[in-house]
């Protein structure tokens, strides 16, 4: 009969899934019966009895015979409780209770168990806190459920703390069912292997399951292979277990692909169980509770494998990478339901045995011993001291964590000296210091801190001395010359004891936390557990007959991809790379949008955007344009450039792909989080038609929005679904009968261009060109990067106006990690901003004082508090930046810019913040302690609230948040002015020489000797900006002038800036022809000009230069650069009367002025002029932003560059950048070198893409600046504004010859 034979086997496989299920949960509402109240007293056992009457015998749960419970002899740390079940059973709970009619009880204790008797585990919670909560009376029963059943024989309890006024006392009992098993222990010589019959494939469903014991961490512990070309393999690695693919019939390692490694130390001799159910699209692997997710490959989405092997069996005969078979044992072995041990114990004729095979689990486990703390140690008392002239030694294993720590020491005998085994830097070492002789040092081994067992020998014979690791495998170190050791009357291995009185025991090394075992003496094996009896030698904060070594890097709390090193009692996380700080990794160093840098005070640049902060999506380099108006973000993709497109060889449409520099949940997120987003789309057509008619057949579409993107019907500018060209919603084609201006289809170039800018559409993923099939149709497409400026949590803000009032959100999920980021400003000394309550557990951050922000929170080891307090007031009613982070390692808290305060958590407390409360913002539960004042940009774990949402429909809370100068007005330099919005500010320039979203940005010009720009006060000044300007009219007369400018020229002498009078008196800034700077005030006609000669000296050195002029009335002073301030006093008239016009450059109109100032106007000025402000004019940035609404006048030719800029190379300022992704690179805001190239060459795709795209930029940048120097020498006009190259195809002229021309 075949076990999985057609229809027959898919019903017994779902009976069989519902019987396991109905017995599953009658066995979970089962096993709960008492184990202990009926056991015999033979079953009791304990470290020791007060007296006949307090036996162990007598700690049965509710009993009052005898003393009514336990007590040892003695109450300390060292007493334990044992108890045997009588044989392997599930244990679900365990209650105590203190000892009848006393004082005595337990406070806290350990749980360990055991299937022998020896070799214990402790039992931890999923925190992995060892501690069990007791009891606080000897009377009531305190019940503890275990998280997870224990499947063993033994059971042993450990006091750790007791009532202060009594003594250790205990009854208990525990709860459980019985446990059937199928076990089978293989030595490496047997196997046995196991025949499945055909059956159907299985996509999912399948599943393979067993436990394990063993002491090797090596060994192949189950192979399957059936018709596929693969095989799946199980196998332990250095305690760790593998999943491995294996081609059929290879056994050598290179042909194994390990899948995935799960679990850690799984090599204790402890029992560990394994599962694997295959899933549509992977298979789930299972070690103890711990689960990991595998994508399988599509030749493995199927199983149908026809046999199972396990041990050395007929399988194959060479373990994967030399491996070697497993040695341990093995317990109920499951294949889809299936107990394969079961059918090899009753000798199923499908299961063939070989070699050693035994139907059960013998244990031979050596005693081991876990050094817990610094204070451990183990004195050992030497029975016989081994004559000098024969073999001394010394040996031992140990596993640790540590790089450092004391293995063994003693005395030489008769003083002569001491001798050390030691770690450092994770290398064995041996010291000797001996009377007469120089200090000896040996050292052998290396990584011998990662937690595997390594052998360490110390021999001495004949005078030959050698130290050795793992055999001699780890390397062995001798002495030379001879040096004879012997040892003295005790050994003390891990430490010394801590009265430090002791002349025996001097330890200059750190202590050894670890464990060990299979300690020698010359020799001869010792056993530790008379020395837990104290039969013999001594020992503190020791466990005997155990190693706890806890591997805290196997399920890995670093984030982000942060590596885990680990010490014996903690971990650590290296951040280095990632992108992310913290304990864990777990904050980013970016910030989440251009809107944050910009209001940070950085500059237009490539910037690390961090779109989710602490979530899952990895930064991305995006470049970030900080205008006045808007902060744009721009993502490129792989071609933005004009693309023309001709007739392809065989006809049919034409299409091309966008793969954009972002992954798909950045694009995602940055266009959810945007306030506006938009694409240029256009097309250049001659003959060749866009959409064609409304009602007709679809010619062209692109396709766009998240995800593969929606086709799309509609062009730039015009809504989504209309079939149309935003010609056709303005009614102005070319052809009216047409909705684009191309579907007119005329033989002339035509041009349809706009924005797209419904987020839902965006972006742009492909474009579709049905018509360019005919000989003379001819077009061109373009593409822009898509742009979004505006982020809605940046300025999401609510005002709290009363104490009572607040705002509720869902419960916040941050179990194991927690950060909370936002604003505040606020006129109150104190108050709650956020607080989310649980059972026991709480999260709050408040306002304690005017000074001291207070984070606290309790995660089950009573409350902690992290305070950051400043030198400042915090109720000054500007903005302040909150950052809290709380993660198994640390809870920090940063405030503003100051340091951060750090508080560690303790090494084995709880992990876990459990809460299931409302988060309350603003307030508390009481509504006691609320905080009035303003918050915004409230993130928590990376996650926005939309404060004003909620705001909106909650009393007493109000959306939005007024006042941001007060924060930010620092920001806006050089005269700038800042302006409230209603969310967010910005700068007013018009009142400055400079531009840019902070008018930090210099407008500068190249003057040649023909130029001239005219400013005329006596007419309307609408300022730089067109707005009417307050401090000039017309007849201006001032007492006083604020003059500042900055120059570049190797011209002397030469007028610099000339401002002229309707009553012949002016003011003149020029250099003269000594190098010099000369300010000539003329305000009395009838007099000579004041000469203002400065002393700096050679000006005209091609150097950017710096003027400052102002004016009192008769005083005036003059400073350049950053010499000292030159004082003057005018001797003329003090009212500069009848201002009429500013110029610069060559002045047309010097028939007025005296002959030398005459002839120095006509040759005008050659060179560089930047940042030129008189009082609030600024005549070179209205001639050159905004020429149509000011009163300016250009003649000749004028160029605006940036040859204002400081740096030597006026090509430097826009190339002065950062590429680094370390933690602190961001703080300084620089933008990022040469990202253009980098985004460029990762979005082409390939290699050939690459250096296609390199090139061509090239040939373009050659191109243009090949163009930049005739632009130059074009012909003056009345204007000049800021040449920003041609946008594109005119809608008549076809595609601008400099383009890129792709052929398709």
């Amino acid at each position: 009969m075949e076990l999985w034979s057609g229809k027959v086997w898919g019903i017994i496989a779902r009976v069989t899934l519902i019987l396991l299920g109905w017995s599953g949960a009658a066995r979970g509402e089962a096993c709960r019966r008492p184990l202990v109240s009926g056991l015999p007293p033979p079953a009791f056992s304990s470290s020791s009895r007060a007296s006949g009457s307090h036996g162990p015998a007598f700690a049965k749960l509710n009993r009052r015979e005898g003393a009514g419970g336990w007590s040892p002899l003695s109450s300390d740390p060292h007493q334990w409780l044992e108890v045997d079940l009588g044989g392997r059973t599930r244990i679900t709970a365990v209650a105590t209770q203190g000892r009848y009619g006393s004082s005595d009880w337990l406070t806290s204790y350990q749980l360990m168990f055991s299937d022998a008797g020896h070799n214990w585990k402790q039992y931890r919670q999923e925190d992995s806190r060892g501690a069990l909560p007791g009891n606080t009376n000897a009377d009531s029963v305190v019940l503890h459920k275990l998280q997870h059943p224990v499947i063993a024989r033994h059971l042993r309890l450990l006091p750790l703390d007791w009532n202060p006024r009594g003594r250790i006392g205990l009854r208990l009992e525990t709860y459980g069912c019985s446990y059937g098993s199928h076990v089978v222990s293989l030595g490496g010589r047997g196997g046995l292997l196991f025949r499945l019959s055909p059956g159907p494939r299985r996509t999912s469903g399948a599943s393979v399951s067993l436990t394990f014991k063993t002491l090797r961490n090596s060994g192949v512990l189950l192979r399957a292979e059936g018709r596929s070309e693969h095989g799946l393999v199980l196998q332990l690695e250095e305690g760790k277990l593998l999943l491995l693919l294996l081609r059929k019939g290879r056994t050598a390692s290179p042909d194994g692909r390990r899948l995935v490694s799960l679990g850690s130390l799984l090599d204790d001799q402890h029992w560990h169980h394994v599962s694997m159910e295959l899933g549509v699209d992977g298979l789930n692997l299972t070690v103890d509770g711990s689960s990991l997710w595998v994508r399988l490959p599509p030749r493995l989405a199927h199983w149908d494998h026809q046999q199972v092997s396990v041990g050395a069996g007929r399988g194959p005969r060479r373990a994967v990478g030399g491996s070697g078979h497993f040695h341990g044992c093995l317990e109920n072995l499951v294949y889809n339901g299936v107990n394969l041990l079961e059918l090899a114990e009753k000798k199923d004729q499908r299961v063939t045995a070989e070699g050693d095979v035994i139907f059960s689990c013998a244990e031979s486990v050596p005693v081991a011993m876990t050094f817990t703390s610094a204070q451990s140690f183990l004195r050992l008392p030497l029975a016989t001291e081994a004559p000098p002239s024969t073999r001394t030694s010394a040996g031992l294993q140990f596993r640790t964590w540590n790089e450092a720590g004391l293995l063994l020491t003693f005395d030489l005998p008769e003083q002569e000296g001491a001798a050390w085994l030691y770690l450092s830097g994770a290398r064995l070492h041996l010291r000797i210091h001996k009377a007469g002789r120089a200090p000896l040092e040996l050292s052998a081994g290396s990584a011998l801190n990662d937690g595997q067992w390594h052998s360490a020998e110390l021999t001495s014979r004949r005078g030959h001395l050698s130290v050795s690791v793992d055999g001699g495998e780890g390397a062995t170190a001798h002495a030379s010359p001879p040096f004879l050791v012997a040892m003295g009357g005790q050994l003390f291995f891990g430490g010394c004891p801590a009265d430090g009185g002791r002349q025996d025991c001097v330890n200059p090394f750190k202590a050894f936390q670890g464990c060990m075992r299979l300690l020698t003496v010359h020799n001869q094996p010792v056993d530790p557990i008379p020395l837990q009896q104290r039969l013999m030698g001594n020992y503190s904060h020791l466990q005997i007959d155990m190693c706890g070594i806890l591997d805290r890097c196997s399920q890995s709390h670093c984030e982000h991809g942060g590596s885990c090193r680990q010490s014996w009692s903690s971990f650590h996380c290296n951040c280095s790379g990632t992108g992310y700080s913290g304990a864990t990794c777990h904050s980013s160093i970016y910030e989440q949008s251009c809107e944050a840098y910009k209001h940070r005070g950085n500059a237009s640049g490539y910037y690390h955007i961090d779109v989710d902060g602490s979530g899952p999506i990895r930064a991305r380099l995006m470049y970030c344009n900080m205008t006045e108006d808007h902060t744009w973000t721009v993502i490129q993709h792989n071609n933005t450039a004009l693309t023309r497109v001709r007739p392809a060889p065989g006809g049919g449409r034409i299409s091309a792909h966008f793969a954009y520099a972002s992954d798909e949940e950045q694009l995602a997120a940055v266009i959810g989080q945007s306030e506006r987003c938009e694409q240029e789309l256009s097309y250049d057509c001659r003959k060749s038609r866009l959409l064609n008619t409304a009602d007709g057949p679809l010619l062209s579409w692109w396709v766009g929005g998240p995800g593969d993107g929606q086709v799309q019907t509609y062009w730039g500018g015009a809504p989504p679904g209309s079939q149309r060209c935003s010609c056709g919603l303005q009614q102005n084609c070319v052809d009216p009968r047409h909705a684009c201006n191309c579907d007119a289809d005329r033989s002339e170039w035509a041009k349809d261009s706009g924005l797209l800018t419904h987020k839902e559409t965006l972006p742009v993923r492909s474009l579709v060109l049905g018509d360019v099939q005919r000989s003379d149709s001819e077009g061109a497409y373009r593409v822009g990067p898509l742009r979004c400026h505006g982020d809605k949590n940046v300025w999401n803000a609510a005002l709290f106006d009363q104490e009572t009032s607040y705002l509720h959100f869902p419960t916040f999920h941050g179990e194991l990690s927690a950060d909370i980021s936002f604003l505040f400003k606020t006129s109150s000394s104190s108050g709650v901003f956020l607080e989310n309550l649980g059972i026991k557990d709480f999260i709050r951050i408040e306002l304690r004082s005017s000074t001291e922000v207070l984070f606290s929170f309790d995660v089950g080891d009573g409350p902690t508090e992290v305070a950051v307090t400043t030198g400042f007031p915090l109720d000054d009613d500007r903005w302040h930046r909150v950052r809290a982070e709380r993660n198994v390692r640390a809870a920090s808290l940063r405030l503003d810019e100051l340091p951060a305060a750090t508080r560690e958590a303790p090494a084995d407390g709880h992990v876990h913040l459990q809460l299931n409360s409302q988060l309350f913002i603003g307030g508390t539960a009481s509504r006691q302690r609320g905080f009035r004042g303003c918050m915004r940009s409230l993130q928590l774990n990376g996650v926005p609230l939309d404060l004003e949402a909620r705001a909106r429909i909650t009393p007493g809370v109000q959306a939005g948040c007024p006042g941001h100068c007060s924060s930010y007005g620092s920001l806006c330099q050089n005269r700038g002015r800042c302006v409230e919005r209603t969310s967010s500010f910005s700068c007013d320039c018009s009142s400055s020489a400079h531009t840019g979203a902070f008018c930090d940005r210099e407008v500068s010009a190249s003057f040649k000797s023909e130029t001239s720009v005219s400013y005329a006060f006596n007419e309307l000044d609408r300022g730089s900006d067109g707005s009417p300007s307050p401090a000039v009219s017309s007849d201006l007369d001032l007492r006083a002038e604020d003059l500042s400018l900055s120059f570049r020229s190797l011209q002397s002498p030469a007028l610099l800036l000339f401002v002229g009078s309707s009553r012949r008196e002016y003011l003149a800034l020029l250099l003269n022809q000594h190098d010099m700077l000369e300010v000539r005030y003329r305000l009395d006609s009838s007099r000579a000009a004041d000469v203002l000669r400065s002393k700096v000296t050679n000006l005209a050195d091609g150097r950017l230069h710096a003027v400052v002029v102002s004016r009192r009335a008769a005083a005036a002073w003059v400073q350049i650069d950053q010499n000292s301030k030159e004082d003057f006093n005018l001797t003329s008239d003090v009212e500069f009367n009848g201002v009429r016009s500013l110029v610069l450059g060559r002045v047309h109109d010097s028939a007025e002025l005296d002959p030398g100032l005459s002839r120095l106007a006509s040759l005008g000025f050659t060179g560089c002029l930047s940042g030129v402000l008189f009082n609030s004019v600024s005549p070179l940035k209205a001639a050159l932003l905004h020429p149509d609404t000011s009163p300016v006048v250009v003649t000749g030719p004028l160029v605006q560059s940036i040859c204002g800029s400081t740096s030597a190379d006026p090509h430097a300022a826009g190339t002065r950048h950062h590429l680094s992704g370390q933690s602190g690179s961001v703080g300084t805001g620089q933008p990022v070198e040469n990202a253009v190239r980098r985004d460029s060459a990762l979005i082409g795709g390939g290699i050939a893409v690459a250096i296609f795209v390199t090139v061509s930029a090239l040939a373009v940048t050659a191109r243009v600046l090949y163009r930049g120097k005739g632009t130059c020498r074009r012909p003056a006009g009345k204007t000049a504004k800021p040449d920003d190259g041609d946008g594109g195809a005119g809608s008549r002229g076809g595609p601008s010859e400099n383009q890129r021309e792709y052929f398709i």
